[in-house]
């Protein structure tokens, strides 16, 4: 299935719309990640786990829009749109969200 962040798709025509589809993706946070994470924030510099857990969130948010567009007939989507964001929950830790949306076509 095609993705793509257009709203066309180059040397396809599209026959029917089928609809706004979107996908959401939420990892809860992990204790030894969130330790070394906040030494990290300390001294400085990027945090290799968190960047791998968004970049893990964002492949499966495609993925479940892929399945969820596939489920309506579709052989594309377009117009993707891709979102990260994070949920501080108190002293509980942090979710991490990953969300994609799109047309089905």
């Amino acid at each position: 299935m095609i993705l793509a962040t257009t709203d066309t798709l180059q040397g396809k025509n599209i026959n029917q719309y089928l609809g706004i589809v979107t996908a959401e993706v939420v990892y809860g946070s992990n204790m030894l990640r969130d330790f070394f994470a906040s030494i990290r924030d300390f001294w400085g510099g990027r945090t290799g786990s968190y960047e791998r857990i968004f970049e893990q969130g964002q492949q499966d948010a495609l993925k479940e829009l892929q399945e969820r567009a596939s489920r309506l007939g579709a052989d594309a989507v377009i117009g993707v749109q891709l979102k990260t964001d994070t949920i501080n929950l108190d002293e509980t830790g942090v979710l991490m969200l990953g969300t994609a949306s799109g047309t089905a076509v």
